[in-house]
């Protein structure tokens, strides 16, 4: 049984690594999950400026990904509607609408010229083997923009997510440039679909924003939606319309969407609505307004962590200078290399060693001559000569050696000194490099990418404010039922789906409901009234019974202000008799007697604000020794 328990921790513990690792969360490094780097190390592998077939992207990526071709042709897909790093052409679905894409086999896509210039450089980039050990794919791609923040990204994995919300190319790259001059800049979401957002409560990526829909009202009898929250769809916006409206929250009398490249959804309003009256509605009880939460997870040192945006600005930062030396580096190896060369073989064709080999019978008189000649130029040279050196010059053929020009020599040797120096200038300075490179990167795509989402900050909408009170409460004395849907009866007053309806029956119990469809209270009521938590402190509700026992009279007074929804209670003790009932402050009972033999009084008063307001569960005061004939409440003024 150990064993067993053993081998599934294991297992689970290494399942769970996997989903983790290399599937659902993102790397903080470059930005991208594997099955997303997979797809653009495969783009750029078959790259030739031309438009390929997604079907055989998806094909050639199986050579990387070990999980199938739907996987990574919805990641495609996903990738591709970002409009950053892969080129489209075809239907790849809508996201404003949310109609799929065509078939792989339909539609066409190739890398974008800035995943070309921002993403890619093998050089300098590490490989692993692939899965099957057949190919060689990178462990990250060697970014040189916050591929994490402009793309944004989900993913769920065993026991934790990620939510990292999009942002703005030009203020991501504006964020950095600030980083690197020791400045603050704070930066929040932009989304695709526009609409208007207010990030009060983003956290710096790990809080929530509030997406509104951008909606026009020039037409006080229409309202038409020109963009929708990020995570909503044109479906999903009419749906949520057309639910509110069957609840009468919103009163719709037409919905019409004329959406293609653009939003458009026009809402025909009822006739005595206007927009003033339905907007706060829309974006109370539909998905015109919408709360996104945000949770920065990334795949950090080989570890999921949480960071803020502002840590994924600065390591972004950093790991931009790490790439920009690491290419510096490498191209000052190759010009020193290629300087190397071109000096060897000025000097092996100027001064003519070659015809030290003349008379040379074996190759290794050969290389020893050659070796002979070049010492006495080592001042000369950068770096001791080696056996690769003298192949290479034994390697040029006579018409090089005969056309050898001295001068074009020169001047190429002249030029790799001009860059060697400037690239030695750019290391000691390549916090300012950094900064160049992501100020072209601005100048040249912004206009690429306008901010789409406009940045404001709402008042809070509550519900029940925002409710209409557009249904008829009916009571119908002969059947008992009472609520909105109840055809006969009297009319009482206007409630929302949000209204709470306080019910006092004719035997003293009460309850608090939602404002009822339709339910079964009794064939009488003393009160029913919407009940409001503010007020009820301010209501004194005073009852007299009789006992069920005596018949004598009580008088009981108290608040209702605490409740459970649905739940009865009694103001009367079971068995009495409700014979008086008012919500006034004051006033006067008036009480007349049974007839009863040698008793001279038969009618007595008594002022109700003199008997204290106790709890719900009081059973009340006795006003008298005697049965009551009838009571006459006759109300007034506190104070009187």
């Amino acid at each position: 049984m150990a064993y067993i328990q053993d081998l599934f921790d294991k297992n689970f513990l290494e399942y769970a690594s996997y989903v983790i690792k290399d599937r659902a969360i993102p790397y903080l490094e470059d930005g991208f999950k594997p099955v997303q780097r997979r797809i653009l190390h495969s783009l750029y592998e078959m790259d030739d400026g031309k438009f390929h077939k997604v079907a055989n992207v998806v094909g050639n990526t199986m050579k990387y990904h070990p999980h199938g071709d739907a996987s990574i042709f919805a990641a495609l897909v996903t990738i591709a509607n970002k409009d950053l790093f892969i080129d489209k052409q075809g239907n790849f679905g809508n996201i404003f609408t949310g109609d799929p894409a065509s078939a792989a086999r339909y539609i066409e896509c190739r890398l974008t010229p800035l995943a070309k210039e921002a993403l890619f450089n093998p050089e300098i980039t590490e490989y692993i083997d692939s899965y099957d050990g057949r190919n060689r794919e990178p462990v990250a791609f060697p970014a040189k923009i916050p591929v994490l923040l402009l793309m944004g990204v989900e993913g769920i994995a065993v026991g934790m997510a990620t939510k990292i919300l999009p942002h703005n190319f030009v203020e991501a790259l504006e964020a950095e440039i600030a980083y690197l001059k020791n400045e603050h800049c704070v930066i929040y979401p932009d989304f695709a679909t526009g609409a208007l957002a207010d990030v009060g409560e983003y956290d710096d990526g790990n809080g929530k924003v509030t997406i509104r829909a951008r909606l026009e009202t020039k037409d006080s009898k229409r309202i038409v939606i020109r963009e929708i929250p990020y995570g909503a769809t044109t479906e999903s916006i009419i749906n949520s319309i057309e639910d509110a409206v069957r609840k009468n929250k919103i009163k719709v009398s037409g919905i019409n969407d004329y959406t293609a490249e653009d939003v458009e959804i026009e809402l025909q309003l009822a006739r005595g609505v206007h927009t003033d009256d339905v907007v706060d509605a829309l974006y109370a009880f539909t998905d015109c307004e919408m709360s996104v939460s945000a949770n920065s997870m990334v795949i950090r040192d080989n570890k999921p962590v949480i960071v803020s945006i502002t840590d994924a600005i600065k390591y972004s930062a950093e790991n931009l200078i790490e790439i920009l030396i690491a290419e510096l580096k490498f191209e000052q190896a190759q010009l020193n290399d290629k300087l190397h060369a071109k000096t060897l073989e000025q000097i092996f064709i100027e001064n003519r060693i070659y015809k030290n080999i003349e008379t040379m019978k074996t190759m290794k008189s050969v290389r020893e001559a050659v070796f002979i000649g070049l010492e006495p130029f080592a001042d000369q040279i950068r770096r001791e000569v080696t056996e690769e050196d003298v192949d290479r010059l034994l390697k040029i053929p006579i018409r090089r050696i005969s056309l050898f020009d001295i001068n074009k020599a020169k001047e190429e040797m002249a030029e790799i000194n001009a860059r060697l120096r400037e690239i030695t200038k750019l290391l000691a300075n390549i916090r300012e490099y950094a900064i160049s490179v992501l100020n072209g990167f601005i100048e040249k795509y912004r206009d690429q990418f306008p901010r789409k989402t406009e940045l404001a900050s709402f008042h809070k909408i509550d519900v029940r404010e925002a409710a209409q009170r557009n249904m008829k409460l009916r009571y119908d004395r002969d059947t008992g039922y009472l609520g909105y849907d109840v055809s006969g009866g009297s009319a009482l007053f206007d409630v929302s789906s949000y209204d709470k309806t306080l019910v006092i029956r004719k035997n003293g119990s009460f309850s608090v409901i939602s404002a009822p469809e339709k339910i079964f209270v009794d064939k009488g009521m003393l009160l029913c009234g919407i009940f409001d938590k503010e007020t009820a402190a301010d209501i004194v509700y005073t009852i007299v019974f009789k006992q069920k026992d005596t018949g004598y009279p009580c008088i009981k007074r108290c608040l209702i202000d605490k409740y459970i929804l649905n739940k009865g209670y009694e103001l009367a003790p079971e068995g009495a008799k409700v014979i008086c009932f008012t919500t006034e402050a004051a006033g006067e009972l008036t009480l007349e007697y049974k007839p009863k033999p040698r008793s001279r009084v038969t009618i007595e008063s008594f002022k109700i604000e003199d008997y204290l307001v106790k709890g719900v569960k009081s059973g009340g005061v006795r006003l008298a020794l005697r049965e009551v004939k009838s009571v006459k409440f006759t109300g007034r003024k506190a104070g009187e």
